[in-house]
């Protein structure tokens, strides 16, 4: 059963008072996938939907929440994303003792975009999750490609006012409240002895396999993976090198700090090579009630070159026509028995745009550093102008109906 494949993706992190100031909760995530994979940023007003999902056919709800989603363009679901009620949800990748499923059923990503439409509190979502998890299963090719590319799922899950870890492992998953402080989740399982919630079964599965033995304290991550849970947060990976980040800035962490974090390449946070950064989420949730939850997303791979553009939910949001992929319907070959005979080409204005000026910025010295210097501007522009309408309390509905769709406007001349 073991080796199992490498970690290969993706970093989620998640501050709440005190380790972020202000009564703000501040929630980010890297989406790290295959270079050549674009990612689109798109919103679905809160509507009626007929069923859908990556692979089956699910049993659609009454009405859905709004929704934004940073996901890769080929499939349904989503990495990461928000919802109106201030919900934000990323995923992992995880491996462990428990097969993963050949099957066609629910993506880890299509479980994103559900807990999102779904719920409008945190552990809701979770709820949500589980309970599709419990009906569907996960399972399904991860990549757009012949190659297949499966695994389980974890989930943090933040709102206004508290996060969820949920790790998975097959249809046994456990989960964690987080209440305050800090928590990161990359590509191993990190729910230990602290479980708030848990399948009903969990225990005795792992019983039943010999992998625990009823008499200890029950650890999820030492029993379900092979993961040595002493050394987690001291060995070298990604998830040791984002509690470390999130740990030195421990009681100022901004959205700035959390797409500095984002950004770092040493770590390997910010991904390069084969697998990459496709996309970045970063978002600042204020306890009160009153006062708008803010979403910046990048739809560019990279993010130390992209620029993280605001997004507020209002009604009658323009549509987000610049980070959206071309649409090939039934002729879309993901679709299509068998799957994944050709690849079109997905790439959105803005993915072209920052594509060909990533090029510049690589090749050209002077011009890409004056590039880059006009799109760190911009972004430090946009999050003083997000950060007065949370110091104040007030902003105008009509100008955040072109918010996202402006600042892309704005990104797309520096690149022009």
């Amino acid at each position: 059963m073991f080796p199992r494949p490498p970690p290969l993706s993706c970093d989620t992190f998640v501050a709440l008072p005190p380790a972020a100031p202000g009564g703000r909760v501040v929630f980010g995530k890297n989406s790290d996938r295959p270079a050549d994979e674009v990612q689109e940023v798109v919103h679905f007003p809160a509507a009626e939907h007929p069923p859908g999902c990556t692979y089956i056919s699910i049993e659609q709800v009454e009405r859905t929440h709004a929704v934004v989603l940073s996901r890769p363009a080929w499939l349904w679901g989503a990495e990461m994303g928000a919802n109106e009620h201030g919900v934000c949800i990323g995923n992992e990748a995880v491996w462990g003792r428990e097969e993963v499923c050949d099957g066609e059923a629910l993506l880890g990503m299509d479980l994103v975009r559900l807990g999102l439409e779904r719920a409008d509190t945190a552990e809701k979502a979770l709820s949500v999750i589980v309970d599709l998890l419990e009906k569907y299963g996960q399972g399904g090719n991860c990549m757009e490609s012949n190659m297949a590319f499966t695994y389980h799922n974890s989930f943090l899950i933040a709102d206004r006012k508290e996060a969820w870890v949920l790790e998975t492992s097959g249809k046994y998953w456990a989960a964690e409240k987080v209440e305050g402080g800090v928590r990161n989740i990359s590509n191993q399982l990190s729910i230990t002895t602290k479980i708030d919630r848990e399948h009903p079964e969990l225990k005795e599965y792992a019983k039943s396999n010999g992998w625990w033995d009823g008499e200890k304290e029950f650890d999820f991550a030492a029993t379900y993976s092979y993961v040595n849970t002493a050394r987690m947060t001291t060995s070298g990976g990604r998830y040791c090198e984002g509690y470390k980040l999130l740990n030195k800035h421990k009681g100022s962490i901004t959205p700035e700090i959390m797409m500095e974090i984002l950004r770092d390449k040493e770590s390997g946070i910010n991904m390069e090579g084969g697998f990459m950064t496709t996309g970045s989420m970063v978002s600042v949730l204020p306890q009160q009630p009153n006062l708008p939850c803010i979403h910046f997303f990048t739809g560019t791979p990279d993010p130390a070159r992209s620029v993280f553009k605001p997004f507020i939910f209002v009604p009658d949001i323009t549509q987000l026509l610049k980070t959206t992929s071309p649409t090939f319907g039934h002729d879309d070959p993901v679709k299509k028995q068998p799957r994944f005979q050709s690849k079109p080409d997905r790439r959105h204005e803005l993915y072209k745009k920052h594509e060909s000026a990533a090029v510049v910025m690589e090749t050209i010295k002077d011009k890409g550093k004056e590039m880059l210097k006009e799109i760190q501007e911009l972004e430090k522009q946009k999050i003083s102008q997000m950060e007065s309408i949370l110091q104040n309390g007030c902003f105008d509905t009509k100008e955040a109906v072109n918010l996202f769709s402006q600042c892309v406007e704005e990104e797309l001349k520096i690149y022009s």
